[in-house]
């Protein structure tokens, strides 16, 4: 055995899983920093302006590459590092996050900035643990990278001893066994029996109007692909989760839309009018559902999830499958031709319609002309512009609901990612996502309110040279909440209630200037493809900074036929 000091034992480590990026506000692990700069020099350090950021360019990271996104802050900061996993442990990506910790020797004696931060990672990870001894660092960072890959994805967190992670200065006489099999999702494709996937495809073919409603977990399987062709062969439409909309191209003419809350019209249409739902990698929770309406309470079911947990949790199944999505889907291709499906003509016909219905009664203003800007027609523009490649992240609130409702993943190559609901994710995730594939073009979709958040990352984009694109709908106000406010002030707001959702006018093409980035201010909606353009062949970072109607309001989602 080598002795070698603990630092070298985990730079050794984060290289053998294939880790290229750490995000992290220094300091912590310091030693560690510089034993990656000596030996593991094409490893990246991000250093954010933020410890939450952090946790979400990890996370943005970890859904564009499929590898665990690593991220890091000493004591002190670690709180706000746990409220940056709410996200990741919502989405079930792979994050791991490492902090520092109290040392023995000064427990209860008031050190400075002491806090017992452990308790506040349990509610966040799958895996919450202290590592206080430097031979531990190999077993507890190899089980960590376990945890975060297998079953549902999610964030798991490691205290090193020292308020930064001081113990890493240790030395150890263990070696960093990496085991490779666990450095990307999914690690482990459980394979689904016969019998279970016969009892789906029995009722499947029993059905007369059956949908799918396929979420994350088929995205996070890679099983797109198996989806679509499912879909094909038996004559199914399917509707996706927000978290699983790049399963299948919006423009599929057996893709319906999002469902749920955030959701296309014709989507909630679809699967409330449906027989049968075929759940497929989804929690069945309550956006992806608008809270158990859709489909309604009573609605035949099956469901297809790597959880057994999952199965049932919110809807009563008539069959269920515990299994990889990818494996569940292969398995039903090979098996479906035993089982006859009936004629859907009548079905599918009417789902044509619901679709057609919804790009007739939006058509005007996905292609308005009105200034201020409408939204829908950036969301248009969108659909129109991003390369097959493209990765776009998009922030909750008005902005999830106005890309879930209006933009259409148009290739199979692209990816579409959305907050699970942290309002300010997208810019800081869209830096990750950018580090993971600096080949691919990324643009984030956000509004101003979600730009504030981390407005001071421009100068960590432009500091470090991640050349996204970030599209800001600046409508100088955070109106998704106009319609609650109104209701409280009993149907009609006052001047002292609008305060709650607007702001000045602020011009983000300048501050991006100021930081380092190319800003573009958009103030006519026929400018918004050259924007586009521009910024996606500018070479650096870009804000697009589109000025629109605070009077526009997405629709609100219908919750039956």
């Amino acid at each position: 055995m080598t002795r070698r000091i603990g630092a070298r034992v985990v730079a050794d480590l984060l290289d053998g899983y294939g880790v290229t990026h750490l995000f992290l506000v220094p300091a912590i692990l310091r030693r560690t920093l510089a034993e990656l700069e000596r030996h593991h020099p094409h490893i990246t350090t991000v250093v954010t302006h933020g410890e939450k950021s952090a946790a979400y360019m990890a996370d943005g990271y970890a859904r564009v590459s499929g590898r665990p996104g690593v991220t890091a802050a000493q004591v002190v900061g670690a709180l706000n590092l746990a409220a940056g996993l709410r996200e990741p442990f919502l989405a079930g990506s792979p994050v791991l996050a490492l902090t520092g910790g109290r040392s023995p020797a000064t427990k209860f004696r008031q050190v400075y900035q002491e806090v017992d931060d452990l308790p506040a990672f349990d509610p966040v990870t799958k895996f919450n643990a202290t590592i206080d001894d430097a031979d531990r660092f190999p077993d507890m960072l190899r089980h960590a990278f376990r945890v975060a890959t297998t079953g549902a994805p999610g964030p798991v967190h490691l205290q090193i001893q020292g308020n930064e992670g001081q113990l890493d200065t240790e030395p150890t006489d263990v070696e960093p066994v990496v085991e490779p099999g666990f450095a990307r999702v999914p690690a482990v494709r459980p394979t689904p029996d016969d019998e279970s996937v016969t009892a789906v495809l029995r009722l499947l073919a029993e059905a007369v109007r059956p949908v799918i409603v396929a979420g994350g977990g088929v995205r996070h399987s890679g099983a797109g692909a198996e989806l679509v062709a499912l879909a094909e062969s038996l004559g199914i439409p399917v509707a996706t989760s927000a978290n699983g909309k790049d399963t299948i191209p919006g423009t599929h003419p057996r893709s319906v839309g999002v469902v749920g809350t955030y959701s296309r019209e014709c989507a909630n249409q679809v699967v409330a009018r449906a027989d049968l739902v075929c759940f497929i990698g989804t929690g069945t929770g309550g956006m992806t559902t608008h809270f158990w309406a859709v489909p309604p309470a009573g609605t035949p079911a099956v469901q297809i999830d790597i959880e057994a947990t999952q199965l049932g949790r919110n809807y009563p199944l008539r069959a269920s499958v515990v299994a990889d999505a990818k494996a569940a889907l292969t398995r039903m291709l090979a098996l479906a031709s035993r089982h006859r499906q009936p004629d859907r003509t009548a079905w599918l016909a009417e789902v044509e319609a619901l679709r057609a219905a919804w790009r007739a009664r939006y058509r005007a203003v996905l292609t308005s002309d009105a200034v201020p800007i409408r939204p829908e027609r950036i969301a248009g523009e969108l659909t129109a512009g991003l390369p097959d490649d493209a990765v776009l992240l998009v922030d909750t609130g008005h902005a999830g609901m106005w890309l879930a409702q209006f933009h259409d993943v148009t290739a199979a190559g692209q990816s579409y990612l959305r907050s699970a609901g942290h309002l300010g994710w997208a810019f800081s995730a869209g830096i990750g996502a950018k580090c993971a594939a600096p080949e691919r073009p990324v643009v984030v979709f956000t509004g101003d309110a979600g730009l504030y958040y981390h407005l001071g990352e421009i100068e960590t984009a432009a500091r470090r040279g991640v050349n996204l694109v970030t599209v800001v709908n600046n409508n100088h106000g955070g109106n998704q909440s106009r319609r609650g406010f109104d209701r409280a002030y009993g149907g009609q707001g006052t001047e002292r209630s609008r305060e709650l959702w607007t702001y000045r006018e602020v011009d983000f093409a300048r501050i991006a200037e100021e930081m380092g980035a190319l800003g573009i201010r958009v103030d006519r909606p026929g400018d918004l493809p050259t924007a586009l353009d521009r910024a996606l062949h500018a070479g650096r970072p870009v804000v697009v900074d589109v000025h629109t109607d605070i009077e526009a309001a997405a629709p609100q989602p219908v919750t039956g036929p």
